[in-house]
């Protein structure tokens, strides 16, 4: 994400790279014998625009990471394991379940949240790295009673580094391709005390922490980090219900359709059958998504 030794240059990062140019000296002496010497010549000017987004500062190349193929069946496992259907090349489990051989792999990771169950483990042992209100009280995905992480400042994600960090590297351990760190847009909702920015610089951590660990990176949904995708590292995406808020398209074309998109209703996923099914790996499920031959199941692709 931000070392140069995984860029090729510094001023990548600022969205231009240095041009060389071979120049004759005519020197003083009386041969008059014409010298190479190289310039290098940096744009001036640092404070012109230079057509990205401030806080996107660039990030390293991902090494030996391998993304998903384009228009892969693609199953969502995240209620528990179960055989995946046939035809499924791309599975999606929690990080606690271990990953399907032969199929492409992605470790699920509750990146910015606290599990439910896990929310009093935090409460007493990180309560310092719970968003609080202005009572001091945490606050709370209200749709899932998940705490959000307080990413506000560089030294507390450096310490949810110290904790998610190893949750990654389990899943590199595990044998997962790729990760998929959950909860992204949490910044929506911590009633204005979190920023796009710092969804994105905490990313980008966990981008490095992964691609170090030779895991591709899943963007997950957050349509508008998507001009921030390469300056945090994103591989390719994760979406929910792109059809129903019609953003398939934006994430389509910035990922080259190496998307997996799940809807929940039937009609949503009708439509992005219509519309991108020849295209896009496109999966309906059951919102408490459950495992096989569970009561609600509901698991059908185009």
């Amino acid at each position: 994400m931000l070392l140069v030794t995984e860029r090729s240059a510094a001023a990548r990062n600022i969205g231009f790279a240095p041009k060389i140019h071979f120049v004759q000296l005519r020197p003083s002496r009386p041969t008059r014998a014409l010298l190479l010497a190289l310039v290098l010549v940096l744009p001036l000017g640092a404070g012109c625009s230079t057509g990205r987004d401030p806080q996107d500062t660039g990030a390293a190349t991902p090494r030996a990471v391998r993304p998903p193929a384009a228009d892969a069946e693609f199953d969502y496992q995240l209620g528990g394991p179960y055989p995946p259907p046939r035809g499924v090349r791309a599975v999606s489990r929690d990080r606690t379940a271990k990953p399907v051989p032969g199929r492409y792999n992605v470790c699920y990771v509750n990146a910015f949240q606290a599990q439910p169950d896990e929310t009093r483990t935090w409460q007493r042992r990180h309560p310092d790295l719970l968003l609080r209100d202005g009572d001091g009280r945490p606050v709370v995905d209200e749709d899932w009673d998940e705490p959000l992480f307080d990413i506000s400042t560089a030294a507390k994600r450096t310490a949810l580094m110290d904790i998610v960090g190893p949750w990654i590297d389990g899943c590199a351990e595990a044998g997962y391709d790729a990760v998929e760190p959950d909860n992204l847009d949490s910044y929506e909702r911590a009633d204005g005390r979190l920023t796009a920015g710092d969804a994105a610089a905490f990313a980008r951590l966990l981008a490095r922490r992964a691609h170090q660990r030779r895991l591709a990176v899943a963007q997950k949904n957050t349509a508008d980090l998507l001009p921030r995708r390469r300056s945090i590292g994103f591989d390719f995406a994760v979406v929910e219900e792109c059809a129903r808020y019609e953003e398939c398209g934006d994430f389509a074309d910035a990922y080259d359709d190496r998307i997996f998109v799940i809807e929940y209703r039937a009609q949503d996923f009708a439509a992005a059958c219509r519309t991108w099914g020849p295209r896009l790996s496109v999966t309906l499920r059951d919102r408490d998504l459950r495992p096989s031959g569970t009561k609600g199941y509901v698991d059908r692709h185009c």
